[in-house]
């Protein structure tokens, strides 16, 4: 049966250099830093593909993400590292996202580390959701 971590987080989002060889506007690239709170206290650092369109409020975004620290289980605390992988659109305003756990990422007390991450916006606020499990 999965398990439940949830917290609260900070963003910092910085957009890199245009690369050249692209020349497209509507293609970006931004630096992640993070720092979680709650079950998870962790730092990551990452980084995301962005694609916009001449249609207000459509977009779309990957990003890769290495997160680092500590994840308090039912069991304990567990310590190590683990990739998160996003996708998302933005359909008229309608996101759609996906945050997965790589598969055989997890690193230290955290390999075998399965699961999905729900991101939550309100009042500004960032939180997750982070449904997991560990052997």
């Amino acid at each position: 049966m999965p398990a439940h971590a949830t917290g609260g987080f900070e963003v910092k989002v910085t957009p890199q250099p245009q690369d050249d060889k692209i020349g497209d506007p509507t293609v970006g690239r931004l630096a992640l830093d993070k720092t979680l709170h709650g079950d998870l206290e962790a730092t990551s650092k990452g980084q995301m593909l962005t694609a916009s369109t001449e249609t207000k409020g459509s977009a779309g975004y990957v990003a890769i993400e290495r997160v680092t620290g500590t994840l308090r289980t039912a069991a304990g605390p567990r310590i190590g590292t683990f990739a998160l992988q996003h996708t998302g659109t933005l359909n008229r305003g309608l996101p759609e996202m996906s945050v997965t756990v790589v598969p055989d990422s997890g690193t230290g007390q955290l390999v075998g580390l399965a699961g999905k991450m729900t991101i939550n916006i309100a009042d500004g606020k960032h939180s997750y959701d982070f449904e997991y499990t560990l052997p």
